[in-house]
Protein backbone atom coordinates (compact mmCIF):
# COMPACT_ATOMS: atom_id res chain seq x y z
CA UNK A 1 0.00 0.00 0.00
CA UNK A 2 1.36 3.13 -0.99
CA UNK A 3 1.85 5.76 1.82
CA UNK A 4 -1.24 7.63 2.27
CA UNK A 5 0.58 11.25 2.73
CA UNK A 6 1.14 11.53 -0.80
CA UNK A 7 -2.48 10.58 -2.34
CA UNK A 8 -3.50 13.57 0.36
CA UNK A 9 -0.57 16.14 -0.66
CA UNK A 10 -0.28 16.24 -4.45
CA UNK A 11 2.48 19.11 -4.29
CA UNK A 12 4.71 16.83 -1.65
CA UNK A 13 8.45 16.47 -3.45
CA UNK A 14 7.95 13.41 -5.37
CA UNK A 15 11.82 13.00 -5.03
CA UNK A 16 11.30 12.79 -0.83
CA UNK A 17 8.73 9.86 -1.69
CA UNK A 18 10.31 7.94 -3.72
CA UNK A 19 13.56 7.69 -1.88
CA UNK A 20 11.55 7.09 1.53
CA UNK A 21 10.18 3.76 -0.07
CA UNK A 22 13.57 2.86 -1.86
CA UNK A 23 15.06 3.09 1.97
CA UNK A 24 18.21 4.85 0.54
CA UNK A 25 19.39 7.84 0.24
CA UNK A 26 20.06 9.80 -3.04
CA UNK A 27 23.76 9.65 -3.61
CA UNK A 28 22.85 5.70 -2.29
CA UNK A 29 20.08 5.32 -5.32
CA UNK A 30 23.04 6.86 -7.77
CA UNK A 31 25.58 4.72 -6.79
CA UNK A 32 22.71 1.80 -7.57
CA UNK A 33 22.46 3.46 -10.74
CA UNK A 34 25.86 4.08 -11.99
CA UNK A 35 26.75 0.11 -11.44
CA UNK A 36 23.81 -0.87 -13.14
CA UNK A 37 24.41 1.49 -16.66
CA UNK A 38 28.44 1.28 -16.81
CA UNK A 39 29.19 1.26 -19.86
CA UNK A 40 25.93 1.46 -21.27
CA UNK A 41 24.93 4.40 -24.51
CA UNK A 42 21.41 5.53 -21.83
CA UNK A 43 19.32 4.07 -19.32
CA UNK A 44 17.69 5.17 -16.41
CA UNK A 45 15.70 3.99 -13.06
CA UNK A 46 11.93 5.06 -13.53
CA UNK A 47 10.00 5.24 -10.39
CA UNK A 48 6.18 5.62 -10.29
CA UNK A 49 2.77 5.80 -7.85
CA UNK A 50 -0.70 5.44 -9.93
CA UNK A 51 -3.64 5.80 -8.09
CA UNK A 52 -7.01 4.51 -9.86
CA UNK A 53 -10.43 4.86 -8.96
CA UNK A 54 -13.40 3.68 -11.40
CA UNK A 55 -16.77 3.90 -10.78
CA UNK A 56 -19.68 1.97 -12.98
CA UNK A 57 -23.60 2.79 -13.20
CA UNK A 58 -25.84 0.39 -15.23
CA UNK A 59 -29.14 -0.75 -14.12
CA UNK A 60 -30.18 2.22 -12.28
CA UNK A 61 -27.36 1.70 -9.66
CA UNK A 62 -23.80 1.38 -9.01
CA UNK A 63 -22.60 -1.59 -10.55
CA UNK A 64 -19.02 -1.62 -9.81
CA UNK A 65 -16.58 0.63 -7.87
CA UNK A 66 -12.86 0.14 -7.80
CA UNK A 67 -9.77 2.00 -6.07
CA UNK A 68 -6.22 0.74 -6.79
CA UNK A 69 -2.74 1.98 -5.43
CA UNK A 70 0.07 0.66 -7.48
CA UNK A 71 4.03 1.57 -7.38
CA UNK A 72 6.93 0.17 -8.18
CA UNK A 73 10.33 1.03 -10.19
CA UNK A 74 11.80 0.43 -13.24
CA UNK A 75 15.45 -0.21 -14.27
CA UNK A 76 16.64 0.08 -17.35
CA UNK A 77 20.13 0.38 -19.68
CA UNK A 78 20.56 0.24 -23.02
CA UNK A 79 23.12 -0.68 -25.31
CA UNK A 80 23.06 -0.01 -29.37
CA UNK A 81 19.77 -1.93 -29.91
CA UNK A 82 19.70 -4.26 -26.48
CA UNK A 83 17.42 -3.41 -23.66
CA UNK A 84 18.11 -4.73 -20.30
CA UNK A 85 15.16 -4.38 -17.93
CA UNK A 86 13.94 -5.15 -14.79
CA UNK A 87 11.15 -3.99 -12.46
CA UNK A 88 9.56 -4.65 -8.93
CA UNK A 89 6.89 -3.63 -6.85
CA UNK A 90 8.80 -4.00 -4.07
CA UNK A 91 10.42 -1.36 -2.58
CA UNK A 92 13.88 -1.95 -1.20
CA UNK A 93 17.46 -1.30 -1.40
CA UNK A 94 17.56 -5.57 -1.52
CA UNK A 95 14.74 -5.48 -4.55
CA UNK A 96 16.81 -2.11 -6.47
CA UNK A 97 20.16 -4.65 -6.09
CA UNK A 98 18.28 -7.31 -7.58
CA UNK A 99 17.39 -5.39 -10.45
CA UNK A 100 21.27 -3.97 -11.24
CA UNK A 101 22.31 -7.66 -11.03
CA UNK A 102 19.28 -8.54 -13.78
CA UNK A 103 19.97 -5.97 -15.67
CA UNK A 104 23.98 -6.82 -15.68
CA UNK A 105 23.13 -10.10 -16.31
CA UNK A 106 21.08 -9.42 -19.36
CA UNK A 107 24.06 -7.61 -21.00
CA UNK A 108 26.91 -9.58 -20.36
CA UNK A 109 29.40 -10.39 -22.48
CA UNK A 110 27.64 -7.59 -24.88
CA UNK A 111 29.84 -4.98 -26.70
CA UNK A 112 30.04 -1.63 -25.20
CA UNK A 113 30.47 1.27 -26.92
CA UNK A 114 30.25 4.44 -25.29
CA UNK A 115 29.49 5.75 -21.84
CA UNK A 116 26.23 7.35 -20.04
CA UNK A 117 26.50 10.98 -20.01
CA UNK A 118 30.17 10.77 -21.21
CA UNK A 119 31.29 14.22 -20.77
CA UNK A 120 34.21 13.76 -23.62
CA UNK A 121 32.05 13.43 -26.49
CA UNK A 122 28.53 15.34 -25.30
CA UNK A 123 25.90 14.90 -27.20
CA UNK A 124 21.86 14.93 -27.52
CA UNK A 125 22.58 11.02 -27.31
CA UNK A 126 24.54 10.70 -24.28
CA UNK A 127 23.31 14.29 -22.09
CA UNK A 128 20.64 13.77 -19.81
CA UNK A 129 17.44 15.39 -21.30
CA UNK A 130 17.29 19.34 -20.82
CA UNK A 131 14.83 20.40 -18.57
CA UNK A 132 11.40 22.49 -18.85
CA UNK A 133 9.46 25.00 -18.06
CA UNK A 134 6.13 22.72 -19.21
CA UNK A 135 3.36 23.39 -17.03
CA UNK A 136 0.37 21.80 -18.91
CA UNK A 137 -2.10 20.58 -16.53
CA UNK A 138 -2.81 20.77 -13.02
CA UNK A 139 -1.14 18.66 -10.11
CA UNK A 140 -4.12 17.58 -7.80
CA UNK A 141 -5.52 14.29 -7.23
CA UNK A 142 -8.86 14.16 -9.16
CA UNK A 143 -9.82 11.41 -6.96
CA UNK A 144 -9.09 13.44 -3.73
CA UNK A 145 -10.63 16.54 -5.66
CA UNK A 146 -14.38 15.49 -5.86
CA UNK A 147 -16.06 13.06 -3.34
CA UNK A 148 -16.74 9.73 -3.91
CA UNK A 149 -20.63 10.18 -3.38
CA UNK A 150 -20.49 13.33 -5.36
CA UNK A 151 -19.47 11.33 -8.35
CA UNK A 152 -21.96 8.67 -7.43
CA UNK A 153 -24.51 11.35 -7.57
CA UNK A 154 -23.30 12.70 -10.92
CA UNK A 155 -23.72 9.27 -12.31
CA UNK A 156 -27.10 9.30 -10.89
CA UNK A 157 -28.37 12.49 -12.20
CA UNK A 158 -27.10 11.36 -16.10
CA UNK A 159 -29.45 8.19 -15.46
CA UNK A 160 -32.34 10.15 -14.62
CA UNK A 161 -31.18 12.67 -17.15
CA UNK A 162 -31.19 9.58 -19.93
CA UNK A 163 -34.16 8.22 -19.53
CA UNK A 164 -36.42 11.14 -19.29
CA UNK A 165 -34.46 12.38 -22.61
CA UNK A 166 -36.53 9.63 -25.25
CA UNK A 167 -38.87 7.07 -23.54
CA UNK A 168 -37.10 4.79 -26.41
CA UNK A 169 -34.58 4.86 -23.40
CA UNK A 170 -34.07 1.54 -22.25
CA UNK A 171 -30.47 1.26 -20.70
CA UNK A 172 -28.05 3.65 -19.26
CA UNK A 173 -24.53 2.94 -18.87
CA UNK A 174 -21.64 5.35 -17.65
CA UNK A 175 -18.53 5.57 -15.93
CA UNK A 176 -16.28 8.01 -14.71
CA UNK A 177 -12.22 6.49 -14.40
CA UNK A 178 -9.34 8.89 -12.34
CA UNK A 179 -6.03 7.85 -11.88
CA UNK A 180 -3.01 10.11 -10.61
CA UNK A 181 0.64 9.49 -11.75
CA UNK A 182 3.54 10.72 -10.00
CA UNK A 183 6.78 9.52 -11.77
CA UNK A 184 10.84 10.27 -11.15
CA UNK A 185 13.24 9.41 -13.15
CA UNK A 186 16.61 9.23 -12.53
CA UNK A 187 20.01 8.90 -14.58
CA UNK A 188 23.50 7.80 -13.70
CA UNK A 189 24.75 11.70 -13.77
CA UNK A 190 22.47 12.13 -11.34
CA UNK A 191 19.74 14.36 -13.06
CA UNK A 192 16.63 13.61 -12.01
CA UNK A 193 12.88 14.56 -13.75
CA UNK A 194 9.84 14.59 -11.97
CA UNK A 195 5.75 14.88 -13.18
CA UNK A 196 2.97 14.33 -11.76
CA UNK A 197 -0.04 13.67 -14.07
CA UNK A 198 -3.58 13.89 -13.53
CA UNK A 199 -6.40 12.10 -16.02
CA UNK A 200 -9.77 12.02 -15.73
CA UNK A 201 -12.44 10.36 -18.18
CA UNK A 202 -16.00 9.87 -18.63
CA UNK A 203 -18.06 7.64 -20.36
CA UNK A 204 -22.07 7.13 -21.40
CA UNK A 205 -23.63 5.08 -23.48
CA UNK A 206 -27.52 4.72 -24.28
CA UNK A 207 -30.00 2.08 -25.70
CA UNK A 208 -33.08 2.75 -27.06
CA UNK A 209 -35.78 0.15 -28.68
CA UNK A 210 -38.62 1.35 -30.63
CA UNK A 211 -41.84 -0.06 -31.07
CA UNK A 212 -40.89 -3.02 -33.53
CA UNK A 213 -38.34 -4.22 -30.87
CA UNK A 214 -35.48 -2.78 -32.97
CA UNK A 215 -32.54 -1.77 -30.51
CA UNK A 216 -29.51 0.64 -31.23
CA UNK A 217 -27.06 2.16 -28.88
CA UNK A 218 -25.38 5.59 -29.24
CA UNK A 219 -22.45 6.93 -26.77
CA UNK A 220 -20.07 9.83 -25.93
CA UNK A 221 -16.96 10.20 -23.87
CA UNK A 222 -14.83 12.94 -22.30
CA UNK A 223 -11.76 14.06 -20.72
CA UNK A 224 -8.34 15.33 -19.91
CA UNK A 225 -5.80 16.23 -17.54
CA UNK A 226 -6.41 19.72 -16.61
CA UNK A 227 -9.63 21.73 -15.20
CA UNK A 228 -10.77 18.55 -13.19
CA UNK A 229 -13.71 20.43 -11.62
CA UNK A 230 -15.32 21.35 -14.81
CA UNK A 231 -15.85 17.85 -16.17
CA UNK A 232 -18.14 17.25 -13.71
CA UNK A 233 -20.49 19.88 -14.51
CA UNK A 234 -23.73 20.01 -16.11
CA UNK A 235 -23.29 22.26 -18.74
CA UNK A 236 -20.56 19.40 -19.74
CA UNK A 237 -22.38 15.80 -19.45
CA UNK A 238 -25.86 17.44 -20.37
CA UNK A 239 -25.13 18.15 -23.98
CA UNK A 240 -23.11 14.54 -23.88
CA UNK A 241 -25.79 12.78 -23.27
CA UNK A 242 -28.17 14.60 -25.98
CA UNK A 243 -25.49 13.55 -28.25
CA UNK A 244 -25.52 9.52 -27.36
CA UNK A 245 -29.32 9.87 -27.09
CA UNK A 246 -29.25 11.38 -30.77
CA UNK A 247 -27.00 9.12 -32.12
CA UNK A 248 -29.28 5.79 -31.00
CA UNK A 249 -31.85 8.01 -32.39
CA UNK A 250 -30.16 8.32 -35.59
CA UNK A 251 -28.85 4.27 -35.58
CA UNK A 252 -32.83 3.53 -35.57
CA UNK A 253 -33.07 4.57 -38.56
CA UNK A 254 -29.99 3.40 -40.25
CA UNK A 255 -30.19 1.60 -43.22
CA UNK A 256 -27.59 -1.29 -44.74
CA UNK A 257 -24.83 0.07 -46.82
CA UNK A 258 -23.99 -0.97 -50.15
CA UNK A 259 -20.70 -2.02 -50.20
CA UNK A 260 -17.73 -1.59 -53.01
CA UNK A 261 -15.34 1.67 -53.76
CA UNK A 262 -16.57 4.85 -53.11
CA UNK A 263 -16.05 8.72 -52.23
CA UNK A 264 -15.38 9.34 -48.55
CA UNK A 265 -16.02 12.56 -46.42
CA UNK A 266 -14.33 11.82 -42.89
CA UNK A 267 -15.93 14.03 -40.40
CA UNK A 268 -13.77 16.28 -38.00
CA UNK A 269 -12.10 15.34 -34.29
CA UNK A 270 -12.46 11.83 -33.28
CA UNK A 271 -12.31 10.20 -37.28
CA UNK A 272 -8.69 11.40 -36.54
CA UNK A 273 -8.14 7.61 -35.15
CA UNK A 274 -8.17 6.76 -38.39
CA UNK A 275 -5.21 8.65 -39.34
CA UNK A 276 -3.94 8.16 -35.95
CA UNK A 277 -3.83 4.06 -36.64
CA UNK A 278 -3.29 4.35 -40.33
CA UNK A 279 -0.90 6.57 -40.38
CA UNK A 280 0.46 7.66 -37.43
CA UNK A 281 2.19 4.33 -36.03
CA UNK A 282 3.78 3.98 -39.24
CA UNK A 283 5.62 6.89 -38.19
CA UNK A 284 7.17 5.90 -35.08
CA UNK A 285 10.86 5.52 -34.56
CA UNK A 286 11.13 1.70 -33.67
CA UNK A 287 9.20 0.25 -36.85
CA UNK A 288 11.22 2.71 -39.36
CA UNK A 289 14.24 1.76 -37.35
CA UNK A 290 13.77 -2.14 -38.07
CA UNK A 291 11.95 -1.28 -41.81
CA UNK A 292 8.83 -2.45 -40.92
CA UNK A 293 7.25 0.43 -41.67
CA UNK A 294 5.55 1.60 -45.15
CA UNK A 295 7.25 5.04 -44.63
CA UNK A 296 10.74 3.52 -43.91
CA UNK A 297 13.49 5.25 -45.76
CA UNK A 298 10.51 8.10 -47.48
CA UNK A 299 11.82 11.34 -45.39
CA UNK A 300 11.35 14.06 -48.04
CA UNK A 301 9.16 12.15 -50.30
CA UNK A 302 5.45 13.00 -51.17
CA UNK A 303 3.10 10.79 -48.88
CA UNK A 304 0.33 12.40 -49.43
CA UNK A 305 -1.68 15.00 -51.24
CA UNK A 306 -0.81 18.54 -51.18
CA UNK A 307 -2.19 20.46 -48.19
CA UNK A 308 -1.51 17.29 -45.89
CA UNK A 309 0.53 18.38 -43.18
CA UNK A 310 0.20 16.50 -39.70
CA UNK A 311 1.87 16.95 -36.06
CA UNK A 312 2.31 15.06 -33.14
CA UNK A 313 1.53 17.44 -30.00
CA UNK A 314 2.87 16.52 -26.59
CA UNK A 315 2.43 20.09 -25.24
CA UNK A 316 -0.98 21.40 -25.91
CA UNK A 317 -2.77 22.09 -22.33
CA UNK A 318 -4.56 19.67 -20.52
CA UNK A 319 -5.09 17.18 -23.48
CA UNK A 320 -4.85 13.57 -22.49
CA UNK A 321 -2.54 12.67 -24.58
CA UNK A 322 -0.10 15.74 -23.62
CA UNK A 323 3.00 15.34 -21.22
CA UNK A 324 5.29 18.22 -19.23
CA UNK A 325 8.05 15.62 -20.14
CA UNK A 326 7.98 12.05 -21.89
CA UNK A 327 9.54 8.82 -19.93
CA UNK A 328 12.86 9.27 -20.41
CA UNK A 329 12.54 12.43 -18.92
CA UNK A 330 13.15 14.53 -22.63
CA UNK A 331 10.17 17.62 -22.57
CA UNK A 332 7.39 16.72 -25.45
CA UNK A 333 7.51 19.22 -28.48
CA UNK A 334 5.56 19.97 -31.10
CA UNK A 335 6.59 17.55 -34.23
CA UNK A 336 5.19 18.00 -37.26
CA UNK A 337 5.77 14.81 -39.46
CA UNK A 338 3.98 15.48 -42.46
CA UNK A 339 4.15 19.13 -44.51
CA UNK A 340 2.11 20.12 -47.38
CA UNK A 341 2.26 16.32 -48.12
CA UNK A 342 6.06 15.71 -47.87
CA UNK A 343 7.10 13.00 -44.90
CA UNK A 344 9.27 15.08 -42.94
CA UNK A 345 10.27 13.07 -39.96
CA UNK A 346 9.46 9.85 -37.44
CA UNK A 347 8.53 10.17 -33.76
CA UNK A 348 11.69 9.12 -31.43
CA UNK A 349 12.65 8.05 -28.60
CA UNK A 350 16.33 8.60 -27.79
CA UNK A 351 17.20 4.77 -28.22
CA UNK A 352 15.72 4.78 -31.91
CA UNK A 353 17.33 8.12 -32.87
CA UNK A 354 20.70 7.48 -31.67
CA UNK A 355 20.84 4.40 -33.94
CA UNK A 356 19.38 6.46 -36.65
CA UNK A 357 21.46 9.55 -36.08
CA UNK A 358 17.95 11.70 -35.94
CA UNK A 359 16.48 14.47 -33.67
CA UNK A 360 14.95 13.13 -29.93
CA UNK A 361 11.43 14.44 -30.48
CA UNK A 362 9.97 13.89 -26.85
CA UNK A 363 7.96 10.13 -27.86
CA UNK A 364 9.29 7.80 -25.62
CA UNK A 365 6.06 6.48 -23.24
CA UNK A 366 5.31 3.54 -21.17
CA UNK A 367 2.76 1.67 -19.67
CA UNK A 368 3.47 1.27 -16.37
CA UNK A 369 6.90 1.28 -14.25
CA UNK A 370 6.72 -3.05 -15.35
CA UNK A 371 6.88 -2.00 -18.82
CA UNK A 372 9.82 -1.07 -21.25
CA UNK A 373 9.17 2.48 -23.00
CA UNK A 374 8.94 2.69 -27.00
CA UNK A 375 8.42 5.69 -29.54
CA UNK A 376 4.54 6.47 -29.36
CA UNK A 377 2.10 9.14 -30.11
CA UNK A 378 0.88 11.76 -27.76
CA UNK A 379 -1.61 14.15 -29.54
CA UNK A 380 -1.80 13.65 -33.60
CA UNK A 381 -3.50 15.67 -35.69
CA UNK A 382 -4.24 16.92 -39.48
CA UNK A 383 -4.14 20.35 -40.09
CA UNK A 384 -7.25 22.80 -40.91
CA UNK A 385 -7.59 23.40 -44.91
CA UNK A 386 -9.44 26.32 -47.09
CA UNK A 387 -12.69 24.41 -47.50
CA UNK A 388 -16.03 24.72 -45.84
CA UNK A 389 -17.38 21.89 -44.43
CA UNK A 390 -20.64 22.54 -46.41
CA UNK A 391 -18.76 22.56 -49.39
CA UNK A 392 -17.08 19.48 -49.37
CA UNK A 393 -20.28 17.80 -48.86
CA UNK A 394 -21.48 19.34 -51.95
CA UNK A 395 -19.11 18.30 -54.05
CA UNK A 396 -19.90 14.50 -53.58
CA UNK A 397 -22.35 12.85 -55.83
CA UNK A 398 -22.39 9.60 -54.22
CA UNK A 399 -20.81 8.65 -51.50
CA UNK A 400 -20.00 7.88 -47.60
CA UNK A 401 -20.27 10.18 -44.56
CA UNK A 402 -18.50 9.00 -41.65
CA UNK A 403 -18.65 10.58 -38.26
CA UNK A 404 -17.95 8.45 -35.58
CA UNK A 405 -15.71 5.41 -35.55
CA UNK A 406 -15.20 2.14 -33.34
CA UNK A 407 -13.13 -0.41 -33.41
CA UNK A 408 -10.21 -1.02 -35.99
CA UNK A 409 -7.51 -3.12 -37.43
CA UNK A 410 -3.94 -1.69 -38.88
CA UNK A 411 -1.12 -3.48 -40.29
CA UNK A 412 1.96 -1.67 -39.47
CA UNK A 413 4.23 -3.23 -42.33
CA UNK A 414 1.83 -2.16 -45.17
CA UNK A 415 -0.49 0.37 -43.91
CA UNK A 416 -3.90 -1.98 -44.58
CA UNK A 417 -6.63 -0.87 -42.24
CA UNK A 418 -10.24 -2.18 -41.31
CA UNK A 419 -12.55 0.55 -39.17
CA UNK A 420 -16.06 0.34 -38.48
CA UNK A 421 -18.27 3.16 -38.40
CA UNK A 422 -20.76 3.67 -35.75
CA UNK A 423 -22.32 6.51 -37.21
CA UNK A 424 -22.21 7.56 -40.96
CA UNK A 425 -24.85 8.67 -43.67
CA UNK A 426 -25.14 8.03 -47.63
CA UNK A 427 -24.51 11.38 -49.41
CA UNK A 428 -26.43 11.72 -52.44
CA UNK A 429 -26.15 14.56 -55.37
CA UNK A 430 -24.31 16.71 -52.60
CA UNK A 431 -26.70 16.34 -49.50
CA UNK A 432 -26.48 13.98 -46.43
CA UNK A 433 -29.70 12.06 -46.51
CA UNK A 434 -29.89 8.02 -44.94
CA UNK A 435 -28.07 6.82 -42.21
CA UNK A 436 -25.88 3.65 -42.40
CA UNK A 437 -25.56 0.57 -40.40
CA UNK A 438 -22.87 -1.61 -40.91
CA UNK A 439 -20.27 0.62 -42.71
CA UNK A 440 -16.59 -0.39 -42.70
CA UNK A 441 -14.02 1.70 -43.99
CA UNK A 442 -10.85 -0.69 -45.68
CA UNK A 443 -8.28 1.06 -47.69
CA UNK A 444 -3.92 1.34 -47.49
CA UNK A 445 -3.18 4.21 -44.99
CA UNK A 446 0.18 5.67 -47.09
CA UNK A 447 -2.30 5.44 -50.53
CA UNK A 448 -5.57 7.19 -48.63
CA UNK A 449 -2.84 9.87 -47.96
CA UNK A 450 -3.17 10.42 -51.94
CA UNK A 451 -6.95 10.46 -52.34
CA UNK A 452 -7.44 13.25 -49.89
CA UNK A 453 -8.78 16.40 -52.19
CA UNK A 454 -10.13 19.12 -50.42
CA UNK A 455 -9.27 19.36 -46.48
CA UNK A 456 -12.30 21.78 -44.41
CA UNK A 457 -11.34 24.68 -41.90
CA UNK A 458 -12.82 23.06 -39.20
CA UNK A 459 -10.13 21.31 -37.36
CA UNK A 460 -11.50 19.61 -34.49
CA UNK A 461 -9.07 17.49 -31.46
CA UNK A 462 -11.05 14.66 -30.38
CA UNK A 463 -13.11 15.01 -26.77
CA UNK A 464 -10.38 13.48 -24.51
CA UNK A 465 -11.37 9.44 -24.99
CA UNK A 466 -8.41 8.24 -26.91
CA UNK A 467 -6.00 5.10 -25.45
CA UNK A 468 -3.46 3.66 -27.86
CA UNK A 469 -2.56 0.34 -27.46
CA UNK A 470 1.30 -1.25 -28.90
CA UNK A 471 2.77 -4.53 -28.13
CA UNK A 472 0.45 -4.34 -25.45
CA UNK A 473 0.76 -1.63 -23.72
CA UNK A 474 -2.00 1.05 -23.25
CA UNK A 475 -1.31 4.91 -23.24
CA UNK A 476 -3.37 7.38 -23.11
CA UNK A 477 -3.54 9.75 -26.73
CA UNK A 478 -5.32 12.30 -28.76
CA UNK A 479 -6.34 12.23 -32.43
CA UNK A 480 -7.71 15.49 -34.13
CA UNK A 481 -8.29 16.60 -38.00
CA UNK A 482 -11.03 18.81 -40.15
CA UNK A 483 -13.71 17.40 -42.67
CA UNK A 484 -11.70 15.79 -45.16
CA UNK A 485 -12.71 14.28 -48.59
CA UNK A 486 -10.83 10.95 -49.82
CA UNK A 487 -11.91 10.56 -53.65
CA UNK A 488 -11.90 7.01 -53.38
CA UNK A 489 -11.89 4.34 -50.04
CA UNK A 490 -13.61 1.16 -50.31
CA UNK A 491 -16.60 0.42 -48.00
CA UNK A 492 -17.58 -2.74 -46.40
CA UNK A 493 -21.80 -3.28 -45.58
CA UNK A 494 -24.36 -5.43 -44.95
CA UNK A 495 -25.75 -5.25 -48.52
CA UNK A 496 -24.47 -5.43 -52.02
Amino acid sequence: MADATISTNPLLEPKKWFFEKLGLAEGAVLAEIKNALQGADDGELFCELKLTEVISFDDNKVKDASYSDAAGFGLRAVVNDLTGYAHSSEWSSAALKRAVTTVRGVLKGYHFNSKVGDATNPDQYTMPPRQTNHHLYEAANPIDTIPFADKVKLLSAMNDYARKADDKVKQFSGSISMNWQVIMIMRADGSIFTDIRPLVRVNMSVMMMDKDGRRESGGYGYGGRGHIIDLFARDKWQPALDESVRQARVNLTAVPTRAGETTVVLGPGWPGILLHEAVGHGLEGDFNRKETSAFTGKIGNQVAAKGVTVYDDGTMSGRRGSLNIDDEGSPTQSNILIEDGILKGYMQDRQNARLMKKNITGNCRRESYAHVPMPRMTNTFMTAGQHDPAEIIASVKDGVYAVNFGGGQVDITNGKFVFSCTESYLIENGKITKPLKGATLIGNGPESLKYISMIGNDLQLDTGIGTCGKNGQGVPVGVGQPTIKLDKMVVGGTSV
